[in-house]
């Protein structure tokens, strides 16, 4: 039964909250690393003073261009108790977009690390990206032209690499600062201040920052936290990256009942698998369909040593969720369906449904959170079972998108309505059942990707004449991006060139797999019909 009280507090405070409660149970393990709850709010009250030292006001906005650490873990909760905005980015974004979203979020400060070097060297994309950076001579006062309210790179670790500064020299701002002034700075922020931005795709050129409220993220990470039964015994296993909310929610909502959170750096099977058996977690957050298979046949995999898990958390087509709940019948297996811009999550299956229901739908909205499903072209309802486009509206949604009014306008109606682009329905209880997308976007292996950023980037190459990027299956990533392209006339082009051009330009899950030149296209009255090419690629792959 879901409570009625409502209990909101900000994210700073959640876990301070969490290290009166329990000081001394287990917060957040890593390999190697294992920290208290009191450990834990230590870390992130250290942080803010640091924070606060280097000259973080309120509403300031701190970068963290890191894969999953402990220290992102303090930033995420040390940026919210200084008042700051923690700006998560994604760690596979390359030159083109890194620039992109470091002037556009107007970051004061930019933390990243050097401890991933041989798998990506984040110092040099920011060397590519920010221009005059490796031959700043005062890394503590930058100066940048293509971003000029950057005042500082900062690593995670000690480093002697130009241009940015040591973990070391950056702490030692702590020691200007009390604790008492933390406190005092905590105690002033407003429920409604954002606290985290999140930059998401969508069908413009370029990503828009979502800002979150304290607010949003701690009142959503409860609602799951009630979905999911969890207690102050439970152990979540998620291996997904912190710059998406399919870690940052789930770890909040574990924080929320003082439970356990177990992840990685980053995922990789037989980590994955040593990590399960030694913990023994009692929810597996595998969100997305690459995971989960990764895991079950992993040669190792053995259900028998997965027999406390009692709930698994997966996203996939029905067929395999189905399949998943054969491989570990003891587990209820719930999928979710939600978007940054509602807070990562905004409907979860629950254990009092049978498997087929939790197999075909996404389950009911969190309380609090108000869903229908409309007519996209005339608003209207539409009754259960018809097919139409999911609007949110309720607690959990975004506060805008940074510096983008007009988007935010495009995006809530004039009666509070976020217009999610997505095609649902509902049954007569309520449950989403998700069955496309209206807007012209791609979902490759979980990341949401606009087709208008690839094209975008494509259409730069100097053979290029016009670009159309479409969503075609694929087995391991569910879709990949498939280019259709038309060549100025007398240049001459390969699919592989095209490729190439892409790598280390634009993240790799953007890159397109296929690629196929065209003279004509199919049209419509005004517009190419994308859905004709990319049933006729379908088709081509499949035969």
């Amino acid at each position: 039964m879901e409570s009625s009280i409502i209990e909101v507090t900000t994210l700073g405070d959640l876990l301070l909250l969490g290290a009166e409660k329990w000081p001394d149970r287990e917060a957040l393990v890593f390999p190697g690393q294992r920290l208290s709850y009191a450990q834990l709010a230590g870390r992130a009250l250290k942080m803010a003073r640091a924070l606060q030292g280097k000259g973080i006001e309120p509403g300031d906005h701190v970068g963290i261009l890191a894969p999953n650490l402990v220290e992102v873990v303090d930033l995420i909760f040390g940026t919210a108790l200084a008042g700051g905005v923690a700006v998560l980015i994604n760690a596979r974004y390359k030159t083109t977009e890194l620039a992109y979203v470091i002037e556009n979020a107007d970051l004061k400060l930019l933390f990243t690390t050097n401890r991933i070097a041989d798998y990506v060297n984040f110092v040099d994309l920011l060397y590519a990206s920010l221009p005059g950076l490796r031959e700043s001579a005062e890394p503590l006062l930058l100066e940048l032209d293509t971003a000029p309210l950057l005042r500082s790179v900062i690593m995670m670790e000690e480093s002697d690499q130009p241009g940015v500064v040591s973990s070391q020299r950056f702490m030692a701002f702590a020691d200007e600062v009390s604790e008492q002034a933390v406190w005092t700075r905590r105690s002033r922020v407003a429920l409604k201040q954002p606290c985290m931005m999140m930059y998401t795709s969508g069908t413009t050129a370029n990503p828009k920052g979502c800002r979150l409220s304290h607010e949003a993220l701690v009142r959503n990470a409860r609602e799951m936290s009630i979905r999911f039964s969890i207690n102050c015994d439970d152990s979540q296993w998620n291996p997904l990256p912190m710059f998406h909310m399919g870690a940052v929610l789930p770890l909040l909502s574990v924080v929320w009942a003082g439970g356990r959170f177990i992840t990685d750096t980053h995922f990789e099977p037989d980590a994955a698998i040593d990590a399960i058996n030694a913990e023994k977690p009692t929810i597996v957050f595998t969100a997305f369909p690459t995971i989960m298979a990764a895991l079950v046949g992993h040669p190792r995999f053995d259900p028998d040593k997965m027999r406390q898990v009692r709930l698994v958390n997966n996203v996939a087509p029905p067929s395999q969720l189905l399949k998943n709940m054969e491989i570990l019948p003891d587990a209820v297996h719930v999928s979710a369906y939600g978007l940054t811009e509602a807070c990562g999550v905004s409907c979860n299956g629950s254990a009092d449904e049978d498997d087929e229901t939790r197999a075909y739908t996404c389950g009911k909205p969190y309380s609090g959170v108000q869903l229908r499903v409309v007519d996209p072209e005339t608003g209207t309802e539409m009754k259960p079972g018809e097919r139409g486009e999911v609007v949110i509206r309720g607690f959990s949604l975004f506060e805008g998108y940074y510096k983008s009014p007009g988007k935010t306008a495009e995006a809530i109606d004039d009666d509070g309505w976020l217009h999610t682009g997505d095609l649902c329905s509902l049954d007569v209880e309520g449950r989403v059942s998700y069955q496309g997308r209206i807007k012209d976007m791609l979902k490759v292996g979980g990341e949401n990707v606009a087709a208008v950023e690839i094209e975008s980037y494509i259409f730069t190459h100097p053979a290029v004449q016009l670009v159309q990027v479409v969503g075609v299956p694929d087995a391991k990533m569910l879709e990949v991006a498939a280019a259709f392209i038309e060549l100025i006339p007398g240049k001459k082009c390969s699919g592989q060139e095209i490729i190439d051009y892409c790598h280390g330009k634009i993240a790799s899950f953007k890159i397109p797999r296929h690629v196929r030149f065209v003279t004509e296209w199919p049209m419509s009255a005004t517009k190419i019909q994308k859905f004709k090419l990319q049933e006729a690629l379908t088709r081509e792959l499949a035969g």
